[in-house]
């Protein structure tokens, strides 16, 4: 296929200045597209949802907007292993034309490692600047996707959800007179660094070799190469996506299996409910035995799938009058009333 046929604007205008591109155009010409992509999606017509994908990531709006992404943010100034950054209006516009999937190879990634609360590492993986901009490209056109197919209690690294989003549906599936009591708290072993990189080949949907690309090009540390066999890495642009798509499917499972149902003309329903931020989650039932040994064995086998597992030491049962912590809120019941404030870690956190 011809590029440039297939393109919202004309990808080979060397003329074209940083500083004339019409941003608010650009915006709607993507958002077009993803549109048509969602519109897609919600049919069935696999095949369409490909080729849009295809039209976008060729589009020149698209490359603009990506370039625009990775050197607008604070992440601009971090370079990644060939230790170049992308300033002047005309290395920009040299990147858009730079963008291209004809003999495209990423570079490894930068290995660093920042600390947790807890006092441990986390390792950090980080692109250089010209797979960080492909790998927005390419995020356009897969967050349609991820959008439409996502579970609606889901709020992680999502458009327009937040951490309130979760912590307000937790306070209001707790706060009923008739609430399930018990709650799972869920924490995945190091879930970004886990995930199956066979199981994200084939349910991903998205350009299978661009995905094969970024998943096995290693990363280097202590001037020293190393492979990269599982999981996506943390500093990636499309990585957040990715192992929100990986998790999605969690609900859908549950709501089958925990269906409401009538006995004896009254309504019955274990009141299994999930809400999920990223890899952290929380599931409640209205006893603990269900959630001991139906839900986690549930859960673990689905985990288990996609080359993860729960933690043993965070993954705990709790009763909603001991209260539990979810996203730095602390959730209990206080005779009849629910309460949601701050933990005591992060107020201290907060006065510090």
């Amino acid at each position: 296929m011809n590029e440039n046929k297939t393109s919202c604007a004309p990808a080979d205008n060397q003329q074209t200045l940083w500083d004339s591109i019409d941003w608010t155009k650009a915006e709607l010409s993507v958002r077009k597209l993803q549109a048509r992509i969602v519109k897609a999606q919600k049919d069935g017509k696999h095949n369409k949802v490909k080729s849009l994908q295809w039209t976008l990531t060729h589009s020149f709006y698209a490359k603009a907007l990506a370039v625009k992404r990775v050197t607008s943010n604070g992440g601009g100034n971090t370079p990644g292993v060939d230790m170049e950054t992308w300033e002047k209006p005309e290395t920009k516009m040299q990147a858009i034309n730079d963008l291209r999937r004809r003999g495209y190879q990423p570079k490894p990634l930068r290995r660093v490692h920042i600390k947790k609360s807890n006092g441990k590492l986390r390792p950090l993986g980080i692109p250089t600047l010209k797979d960080r901009a492909m790998q927005a490209l390419y995020l356009m056109a897969l967050e349609p996707v991820a959008e439409t197919t996502a579970d609606t209690r889901s709020y992680g690294f999502r458009k327009e959800r937040r951490c309130m989003d979760a912590v307000t549906q937790c306070h209001n599936i707790l706060r009923k007179g008739y609430s399930p009591e018990w709650i799972l708290e869920g924490d995945i072993k190091g879930c970004f660094d886990h995930i199956s990189h066979e199981w994200l080949l084939v349910n991903i949907p998205m350009d299978k070799a661009m995905l094969r690309k970024w998943l096995k090009c290693g990363y280097i540390f202590n001037k020293q190469m190393f492979p990269t066999e599982e999981g996506t890495p943390q500093g990636g642009i499309i990585s957040p996506t990715l192992a929100n798509m990986t998790l999605d499917g969690l609900q859908k499972v549950l709501a089958e299996r925990y269906k409401r149902r009538t006995i004896k003309g009254e309504h019955y329903s274990p009141m299994v409910n999930l809400v999920r931020y990223a890899d952290d989650f929380i599931i409640t039932c209205e006893n603990r035995e269900t959630l001991e040994n139906e839900i986690k064995p549930l859960v673990a086998e689905f985990m288990a799938e996609r080359g993860l597992t729960l933690s043993e030491e965070k993954t705990v049962i709790t009763n909603i009058r001991d209260g539990f912590d979810f996203l730095g809120f602390n959730i209990r019941k206080y005779g009849n009333e629910i309460l949601t404030k701050p933990t005591k870690k992060a107020e201290k956190r907060f006065m510090e």
